[in-house]
């Protein structure tokens, strides 16, 4: 089971803590734009990533919309890892942030 998060609340969360934010979307959406710090997981190749993360950590999974995200996040809180989706996604991410993380490394 995994918990959802609508991307408002992400944003929150975010000016309150570190999070760990994989991202689902392919290299040419991500190089679009990127929340900082990601860890870049394409749903593509999503298995062959998993070596990224650490089942003790917690997750918060966001691709476009949250279609691909919801895959991942059920995906991962199958395999036991403590996974949060995010509906919604990058396509209503608050546009001055996004302004702000575009061109951050990741």
């Amino acid at each position: 089971m995994y918990k959802t998060v609508m991307t408002f609340e992400l944003e929150q969360l975010m000016k309150k803590q570190k999070l760990n934010i994989i991202d689902v979307r392919e290299q040419d959406e991500v190089d679009n734009g990127h929340i900082k710090g990601i860890i870049h997981m394409p749903l593509s190749s999503f298995g062959r990533h998993l070596n990224k993360i650490n089942k003790n950590d917690e997750y918060y999974v966001i691709c476009y919309s949250g279609a691909r995200s919801t895959q991942a996040a059920q995906f991962l809180a199958n395999q036991g890892y403590k996974v949060t989706n995010v509906m919604g996604g990058m396509s209503i991410y608050q546009v001055e942030l996004v302004y702000e993380v575009w061109y951050s490394d990741y």
